[in-house]
């Protein structure tokens, strides 16, 4: 991953591929940002015409590079995109900055150091603008031969930046040394969950995953129970061994559990972790299975929010639960008609194999409620159906109590990760009466988002607060990268559920 530093250093004398300097959109054209005196004055005040004349606008991810001015120890500046121009008195918006960050980290694969001059006004500020600079710098190679250090570079494949400095920063000051830190943890672990996304589904099966989260607990302190097909085959896990069925890699939940001597809240994040999706019996058309590798990011979510929580050593206890399974297609598959007895004792009649997700995640839920923890978020690559609601870039927040809905979605906001709550109306729920089970896993077709949430609602304790977040819009990026955002697994949620731990530890998430 990236090095960082903070550094007091002046941009004109600091050794340096590049300086990053911010543009913002204004009125009249772009405009110079604050922390880039120096080099404008190098420029003799005309560097917003000059970067005008190059066509640059100031638009939010917008990068241009030039020469750098004369005497300046690094041979080019960097110009990104802030967005419009803040109003008097106001600072840059922390996500501009965190997406401005990584546009120019993306940008600045293959160097070895950079330097960022971009407006820093706290702490905090250096928290996001670092944050951005790791996750835009991320890159899973893991696959490309292009990437050995025993072969030469082939086709545009190129190292992520490996160093950036933190013009502006504080080195000595508590505050900004806590804001690093705090960024590097999250965004190590947010990639981590990336690389997972990222990973075939030859090589990250059920117990592959189950592998990486025991060897993480191990590095962090964190205790791990790994059930496989014989213990969860005991314990009636009814609806994580119905999915896992056809598949020849057996199913897992795994338990990760963190604890604080000094918590007084707990919580339980819940993940879906279907290593690849066929659709089993009822199988998904071709154009649909591509990348049905990411069906796991819920549960990749999970395991990076609860490493992360130990790192930063939070003052709260937080269990994580995978349920993890492959959904497959064969003679020993469950079929549409068939009747799962639930971990909870009830019955699902599953009239769709490609409605999965909700049958593991039922069964880890009510393994946490048992151990009634003061809230559940469960995390899942769940509905088409949100996709079309919210699109690709914005995921759902439903729950069993509007407050909490309200701070889960604030979280994720303040954590720059666009979500919209949405409601679990109560006429949805008939739709899913059965004549044989106690419930049946397929609803009304509208609405096919909030139907998932009532389902899972029928499988968390009674009295415990509990949200779920439907990310099957933003867990993949399908398309071109974005600010600090990579083609392919983004790592959704797991800065939400930090930031919910975090608020927790704190006594402020209610």
């Amino acid at each position: 991953m990236t090095a960082l530093t903070l550094s007091t250093a002046a941009a004109p004398g600091l050794r340096a591929d590049a300086i990053v300097i911010g543009v913002a959109k204004g009125a009249n054209g772009p405009s110079v940002a604050p922390g880039a005196e120096a080099v404008d004055k190098a420029y003799d005040g005309r560097l917003a015409g000059v970067l005008e004349t190059l066509g640059a606008s100031g638009a939010e991810g917008e990068v241009t590079k030039l020469p750098a001015p004369s005497g300046f120890k690094a041979p080019v500046v960097v110009a990104v995109g802030l967005g419009a121009e803040p109003e008097k008195d106001a600072g840059f918006d922390a996500e501009a900055l965190r997406r401005a960050a990584g546009a120019a980290a993306r940008a600045l694969a293959g160097a070895k150091k950079a330097a960022f001059a971009l407006p820093l006004t706290d702490a905090a500020d250096a928290g996001v603008v670092a944050e951005g600079v790791l996750l835009g710098a991320y890159s899973f190679d893991a696959y490309k031969e292009s990437a050995k250090e025993t072969k030469p570079a082939k086709g545009n494949g190129k190292a992520p930046l490996a160093e950036a400095a933190l013009l502006g920063g504080k080195p000595r000051d508590k505050a900004y040394k806590a804001a690093i830190e705090r960024a590097a943890a999250v965004a190590e672990e947010l990639n981590r969950a990336r690389d997972l996304v990222n990973t075939p589904p030859n090589d990250l099966n059920p117990e592959a995953f189950a592998a990486v989260a025991q060897a993480a607990a191990k590095e962090h302190g964190i205790k791990v129970q790994v059930l496989d097909e014989k213990a969860l085959t005991k314990g009636g896990y009814g609806g994580i061994l119905g999915v896992g069925a056809g598949s020849a890699s057996g199913p897992r939940l795994v338990k990760l559990s963190y604890t604080s001597p000094k918590a007084k809240k707990s919580l339980a994040f819940v993940g879906k972790g279907i290593t690849y999706d066929s659709g089993g019996i009822s199988l998904k058309p071709a154009g649909h299975n591509e990348t049905m590798k990411c069906d796991m990011a819920g549960a990749a979510a999970v395991f990076a929010a609860v490493v992360a929580a130990a790192r930063l050593g939070l003052e709260v206890n937080v269990t994580g639960w995978l349920a993890l399974a492959e959904n497959m297609p064969s003679g020993s598959a469950t079929r549409p008609g068939d009747v799962l007895r639930m971990y909870s004792g009830k019955t699902v009649e599953v009239l769709n194999t490609d409605a999965e997700g909700r049958l593991v995640l039922a069964d880890a839920l009510w393994a946490a409620s048992l151990e009634k923890p003061d809230a559940i978020i469960d995390v899942a690559t769940l509905t088409g159906a949100m996709m079309l609601a919210l699109g690709s870039r914005t995921y759902g927040i439903m729950a069993n109590d509007d407050a909490f809905r309200s701070a889960v979605h604030e979280a994720a906001e303040e954590s720059g990760e666009p979500a919209w709550p949405m409601p679990l109306p109560e006429h949805l729920r008939k739709g899913m009466d059965s004549p044989t089970a106690d419930i049946a896993n397929m609803g009304e077709r509208m609405g096919g988002g909030l139907v998932a949430g009532l389902f899972l609602r029928e499988f968390v304790g009674e009295g415990i607060t509990w949200a779920h977040l439907d990310i099957a819009g933003p867990a993949f990026n399908e398309g071109g990268p974005f600010g600090y955002t990579p083609k392919g697994g983004t790592g959704t949620a797991v800065r939400t559920l930090v930031r919910i731990a975090e608020l927790a530890a704190a006594g402020e998430l209610g």
